[in-house]
C-alpha cells in the first residue's frame, strides 16, 4: 500500500502541465529517433541538452527518460517497412517484419509491434516500481569504501557494454576518468592537469563533452555517409488492424517477452539488444512451425519488441537506486540528470521522493501516450523517413550549437564542442565506440573520491577498506568478471590458433 500511495503522489507531480508536457515531447521524439535510422538516443539526449537548462528539474528528467523508452518504441517501423533498423534492438526484427510488408501485412505487424511494446513496457515499469526502492534502501549502508567497490566494479564490467575490442574500451575509459581529474580537486583544492589555463580549473563540463563527442560527432558521421531516398509503402488506418490468428499467435510472445526483457535488462551491456535476440530464439523454439521464421512469422515481431522495450525500464533500476548505468544510453541519460544538479542513487529516493516516482508514474503515462501517438500517427511518421538526412543533420547541428551558446554566452564553449565533435567523430571512424569514455568521466570522481574518503576513514589501511562485507563482495565480483573474461579471451584465442593450424 505504501508503493501505491507513492505512485498517486507521483501521479500528481507527473500531471502538472509542465511535466505532462515534458512527457509527450519527450516520447515524441522519441520515436523520432527510433524512426529515423541514423539518429541514436545517445546523441539525441546530447543534443538536447543546451535545451533543457530552461525547463526545471523534474520536467527535464522526465523528458530525457521519455525520449529513451520512446526511441524504442519507434525502432521497429523502419525494420518492418524498410528492411533498416531504427534502432540496434530492433535488428532481429527485420527478420519476419520486412516478409510480412512484402505480403502486405506491414499495418498488422506495426500493430502487434506497438501494443507488444506496451505491454511489455508495462511490465517493465512495474519491475521497476517494486524493485528499485528495496534496492535504494540496501544501498544506504553504503559508506566511502563501498562506494568506491562499487564504482570499480562498474567500470570493470561496463568496458566491455559496447561489445567491442576490449582493449579500445579500456583506452576509453582510462581517458574518461583522466578527463573526470581536470580541474580543481574539491579535497585539496589543488589545481590538476589544467597546463595554466584558468578556464580548465572548473573542469570539463559534462554537458560540453556530450554535446560535441556524442551529438556533433555523431552528426558528422551521419553526414559522411551517402544516402538514397528509400521507397516507402502506403499505410491505411485499415491495415492496421490484426487478424483474428495473428491475434491468438501474438499475445503470448509479448508476455514471454515483457518477462525475458526485464530479467536481461537487469544486466550491464547491451540490454534491449540482446533481449530481443533471446526473445527471437525462444519463440523460435517453442513455435509449432519454426520453419515460418525468418519468412513472416508474427512472433517474430511481437516477440523481440516486447522484450526490447522491457529491458529498457530494467536498465533504469541500477541507474535510479545505485547510480550505476549499465549501458552507454544510461549513461549519457545519467548525465542529463547531472547536469540538472539530479544525482540518482539512493539519495534521490529518499530525499526527493516527488522527483522519482513522478519520473515512474510519468513512465506509465508516457507508454500510453506512445500507444495512442504511435498507431494512428504511423503515416506521419512514415512521412517523415522522406526526408534526406544531409538536410536536417545541419539544421539540427545549428540548433544545438545555438544552445549550447546560450547557456554561458561562451565563444569557448562553442569551440569546445566542435573540437569534442571532431575528436568524437574520428573516434567512430577509428572503431573507438565513445561510450566508455563517458563512462569514466562520469565514475572517474566517484572512484577517486571513494578511495580518498574511505582510506580516511580506514586511517589509511586499504586493507581494511577492502575487506568490509560488503566491500569485499563487491570487489570478489569484480574480479569475477576479469576471470571470466579472461578465460573467454583464451578460449577463443586457442580456438583461432587450431582453426589457423588446419
Amino acid at each position: 500500500m505504501e508503493i501505491l500511495d507513492l505512485l498517486l503522489q507521483g501521479l500528481s507531480v507527473s500531471l502538472v502541465p509542465a511535466n505532462l508536457m515534458a512527457c509527450t515531447i519527450g516520447v515524441i521524439i522519441g520515436t523520432l529517433v527510433g524512426v529515423l535510422p541514423g539518429i541514436d538516443t545517445i546523441s539525441t539526449i546530447a543534443l538536447l541538452l543546451p535545451f533543457s537548462y530552461t525547463m526545471g528539474s523534474t520536467a527535464a528528467l522526465i523528458m530525457f527518460a521519455g525520449i529513451y523508452y520512446g526511441s524504442k518504441y519507434g525502432g521497429s517501423t523502419t525494420s518492418i517497412l524498410l528492411n533498416v533498423p531504427g534502432e540496434a534492438a530492433s535488428v532481429v526484427t527485420c527478420l519476419d517484419g520486412y516478409p510480412m510488408a512484402q505480403r502486405g501485412r506491414a499495418g498488422a505487424a506495426l500493430s502487434v509491434s506497438a501494443i507488444g511494446s506496451f505491454i511489455a513496457s508495462t511490465i517493465g515499469v512495474i519491475g521497476l516500481t517494486l524493485f528499485a526502492p528495496p534496492l535504494a534502501q540496501a544501498a544506504l549502508a553504503f559508506g566511502p569504501p563501498e562506494y568506491f567497490a562499487l564504482a570499480l566494479v562498474g567500470i570493470i564490467i561496463l568496458t566491455n557494454l559496447t561489445g567491442t575490442s576490449t582493449l579500445k574500451s579500456m583506452m576509453m575509459v582510462s581517458t574518461g576518468i583522466m578527463l573526470g581529474t581536470v580541474g580543481l580537486d574539491s579535497l585539496s583544492g589543488i589545481s590538476r592537469l589544467t597546463m595554466g589555463v584558468p578556464e580548465l580549473d572548473r573542469g570539463f563540463e559534462l554537458s560540453i563533452l556530450a554535446m560535441g563527442i556524442f551529438g556533433i560527432g555523431e552528426i558528422l558521421t551521419v553526414m559522411t555517409k551517402p544516402t538514397t531516398p528509400p521507397t516507402l509503402p502506403s499505410i491505411k488506418l485499415r491495415d492496421l488492424y490484426p487478424t483474428k490468428e495473428e491475434w491468438r499467435r501474438s499475445v503470448p510472445p509479448m508476455f514471454r517477452g515483457g518477462v525475458i526483457g526485464f530479467l536481461v535488462g537487469l544486466l550491464p551491456g547491451p540490454a534491449a539488444t540482446i533481449s530481443s535476440f533471446a526473445s527471437y530464439a525462444m519463440e523460435k523454439r517453442l513455435s509449432k512451425n519454426p520453419a515460418e521464421f525468418g519468412q513472416g512469422a508474427i512472433e517474430g515481431v511481437a516477440g523481440p519488441e516486447a522484450a526490447n522495450n522491457s529491458a529498457v525500464s530494467a536498465t533504469m533500476i541500477p541507474l535510479l537506486s545505485l547510480g550505476l548505468p549499465f549501458s552507454g544510453a544510461t549513461a549519457i541519460l545519467l548525465s542529463g540528470f547531472m547536469i540538472h544538479g539530479i544525482t540518482p542513487g539512493p539519495a534521490l529516493i529518499t530525499e526527493q521522493p516527488g522527483m522519482f516516482w513522478g519520473l515512474i508514474a510519468s513512465m506509465y503515462i508516457g507508454n500510453i501516450l506512445l500507444l495512442i501517438i504511435n498507431l494512428p500517427l504511423i503515416g506521419v511518421f512514415v512521412q517523415m523517413l522522406k526526408t534526406p538526412l544531409n538536410i536536417l543533420m545541419p539544421l539540427i547541428a545549428l540548433l544545438t550549437l545555438t544552445g549550447a551558446y546560450s547557456i554561458n554566452n561562451s565563444m569557448s564553449d562553442l569551440v569546445l564542442i566542435v573540437i569534442c565533435g571532431i575528436i568524437g567523430f574520428f573516434l567512430r571512424r577509428t572503431g573507438f565506440e565513445p561510450g566508455p569514455l563517458l563512462i569514466g568521466v562520469i565514475l572517474g570522481p566517484s572512484l577517486e573520491q571513494g578511495l580518498v574518503r574511505g582510506l580516511i576513514i580506514c586511517d589509511g589501511d586499504i586493507w581494511a577498506m577492502i575487506t568490509r562485507p560488503i566491500s569485499s563482495l563487491l570487489l570478489t565480483i569484480g574480479a569475477l568478471v576479469i576471470l571470466y573474461n579472461l578465460t573467454s579471451w583464451l578460449i577463443k584465442s586457442n580456438k583461432r590458433r587450431r582453426e589457423g593450424s588446419c
